[in-house]
């Protein structure tokens, strides 16, 4: 299948510094393609791969699973990290879990986090009914485009595919017994009103973690899709400045242009 116009991964090449960014469930790298060209123009490094199943049609995804996912950003941080000297991940709801994931195995690898409304838990009776409902219906309504910015458009799947869903369950499961092995510094920023994921996810992730330099920052214009958002300018320029700490040479003329 065709990708959907718009929805096609972004690769630039910069210097020495580089950043992963992780797209959410059902979504694409549309949602985070104005984040990653803002680091792009500031000399950075930047892959924002499309997961398997994502960006054609939901039937596509009925096929895949987290760890088709997982496989996806595991192999795009390693690549980043043969031509890096530091490397960055940043996830958006699932893309965050999967952020979450890689900082947890790839340790000193990371250098730092910056999650968007991450995700953490399905909740309500759909997380109890998923293993029997998946094989009784194929989808249910999509939950893209949750953007309180009149005009501003996500390019994301009008249904869930439930098998998908299923393993999204299990994926957050996993990670959620992971969290203690995350110790990179962390930048979250969560909206207040989202109609997705809720607080409490950033809230269980917070606590959980063990990463000692954290910063949360709530986002009161924004619904889900932030990165699409009345927030995105600051989401931006908080997780360049982010960077721009962890990594003193982001940010000097001239110095991210090599390596």
């Amino acid at each position: 299948m065709p990708v959907l116009p718009g929805a096609e991964p972004f690769r630039h090449e910069g210097g020495e510094v580089g950043v992963l960014l992780c797209h959410g469930f059902t979504g694409s790298p549309q949602s985070l393609r104005p984040w990653a060209e803002h680091l792009a123009e500031r000399g950075l490094t930047v892959a924002l791969p499309l997961l398997p199943g994502h960006g054609t049609r939901w039937e596509d995804m009925q096929l895949t699973g987290w760890q088709d996912w997982y496989a996806e950003v595991d192999r795009e941080l390693r690549a980043l990290s043969e031509r890096c000297r530091q490397v960055f991940v940043f996830g958006l709801s699932m893309g965050g879990a999967l952020s979450l994931r890689l900082a947890a195995k790839h340790g000193d690898a990371i250098s730092g986090l910056v999650l968007v409304n991450p995700g953490n838990k399905v909740h309500g009776l759909a997380a109890y009914a998923l293993p029997v409902a998946r094989h009784l219906l194929p989808s249910t309504k999509g939950v893209a485009n949750d953007i309180a910015r009149e005009g501003s458009t996500e390019i994301g799947y009008d249904r869930v595919p439930l098998h998908a869903a299923h393993s999204l369950r299990n994926l957050f499961l996993l990670v959620d017994g992971e969290l203690p092995q995350v110790t990179q510094p962390l930048l979250l920023l969560h909206s207040t009103q989202d109609h997705v994921v809720p607080p409490a996810d950033s809230a269980r992730i917070l606590s959980r973690v063990s990463s000692t330099d954290v910063e949360e920052i709530l986002l009161e214009q924004s619904y889900h899709v932030a990165t699409l958002d009345h927030d995105a300018e600051r989401i931006f320029d908080e997780s360049y400045s982010f960077i721009g700490r962890l990594a003193p040479s982001v940010g000097k003329k001239g110095s991210t242009s090599g390596g």
